[in-house]
């Protein structure tokens, strides 16, 4: 065929080019580093990447950002932080991603933020909740998690409002477990010094916790509170339960990291489960955003569960990167720094901008909501369970439900 009939093709195909729909463009790309894989929360990071994934999904459907598509690059951290670590590096230099989210455990985020600041990346902290992530100070991290000050501080004030004389904690080794039980002593000794308060750590690896559980047969305490996640968290509930010590008439079960929003948590517990007073970062009777709606409405069309306060938690933490790359209009990571550090941001849970204070404070949302309600019933839906403290309100020890003797 001669040269000047390939032109005509050349033309039509040039313009067929530029005819294609914005997101045809190079994805802009996101790394998210999160546990696909033991000895780290697999539930935690399932529920991380949902949320994300349907938030992307929203995004790219309405034409992407910069006219360009989201695409979201997985590492798995298995929850280890050496393996966090090399999982960010690799995001950063190989994959060259602009921006990294995703972190749900505070040994894996201590570890990869320290690479993230090596390159200038911006870091969004999507779970961890220990205050020492926000003690570093680095201008790449943000902090859209609860924290450690938080719940301790909010966890003790309920337990002086209960008006115990005794309680004893159940603490995962991890800088998130023991980090939560000691600044509950703390706030306890501040709040109610009266309260003989004591907490023990345990091995999240370990499956046999009597060691630790038998001895507080001959003293019940009035209230033990867990710091853990599953599945140690599961067994720790169960051989309580068997040993009569809680829930019971006298001994109250507090979670202070959301179990019952796990999807199988009542598979995992069953009866154990029952009168479980919880401290909580998401309700239905909450006020939600539109976007919170949408992405409700997509994941319960997925999944067929429920939406919880982790799969919210992951999404937000995308839609800050997504906000700051459209206040930017560029996906330079200085620039992405600045602008997530400066522009207005309504968050899908109805956050708006960091707090800059110096330590737990820094470039983290003060103001999240949280509540405390009490399962009542196996299998009870987070929307039918007795609500003790609502958004805002004062707990009310007067609402809580004790097993009969």
């Amino acid at each position: 065929m001669p040269f000047a009939c390939l032109r005509p093709l050349a033309a039509l195909s040039i313009a067929t080019l530029f005819a294609l729909p914005a997101l045809a463009a190079d994805p802009i790309l996101i790394g998210v580093s999160l546990t696909q894989s033991p000895p780290g929360s697999v539930v935690q990071g399932t529920q991380v990447k949902d949320g994300m994934e349907i938030l992307k999904d929203l995004v790219n459907a309405k034409g992407g950002v910069l006219g360009r598509p989201i695409k979201l690059v997985y590492e798995d951290s298995q929850g280890i932080p050496e393996k966090g670590r090399a999982a960010v590096e690799k995001l950063i230099t190989s994959d060259k991603v602009v921006a990294l989210a995703g972190g749900h455990q505070s040994s894996v985020c201590l570890a990869e933020i320290e690479v993230a600041h090596r390159y200038k990346v911006p870091y969004v902290n999507t779970n961890c909740w220990s205050d020492d992530v926000r003690k570093r100070g680095y201008p790449e991290v943000f902090n859209t998690s609860p924290y450690n000050t938080l719940v301790s501080s909010s966890m003790a004030t309920t337990l002086a409002t209960m008006g115990v004389k005794r309680v004893v904690a159940f603490a995962e080794n991890t800088d998130y477990g023991i980090g939560q039980a000691k600044l509950t002593g703390e706030m306890l000794k501040l709040k109610a010094p009266q309260i003989d308060y004591k907490y023990e750590t345990l091995d999240r690896s370990s499956k046999d916790f009597t060691a630790a559980i038998l001895p507080l047969r001959a003293n019940p305490p009035d209230v033990i509170v867990l710091s853990m996640l599953p599945p140690a968290a599961y067994l720790v509930m169960n051989q309580v339960y068997e040993q009569g010590l809680a829930p019971s008439p006298k001994t109250i079960l507090y979670d202070g990291s959301g179990l019952a929003d796990y999807p199988d948590f009542w598979q995992n517990v069953k009866e154990a489960g029952k009168y479980m007073l919880s401290f909580a970062l998401y309700h239905p009777q909450m006020k939600q955003t539109p976007l919170a709606t949408a992405i409700a409405t997509e994941y319960k069309k997925r999944t067929g569960n429920d939406v919880n306060r982790l799969v919210l938690q992951a999404a937000d933490s995308l839609e800050l990167v997504i906000q700051g790359l459209q206040a930017a209009k560029s996906t330079e990571p200085d620039k992405l720094i600045k602008a997530m550090q400066t522009m207005q941001f309504e968050s899908l849970r109805g956050i708006s901008n960091f707090s800059m204070t110096p330590g737990y404070g820094a470039q983290q949302w003060l103001d999240i909501p949280f509540v405390n309600y009490e399962l009542t019933a196996e299998k009870q839906p987070i929307a039918q369970t007795v609500m003790i403290q609502a958004p805002g309100q004062k707990f009310d020890p007067s609402k809580i439900v004790r097993p009969a003797k």
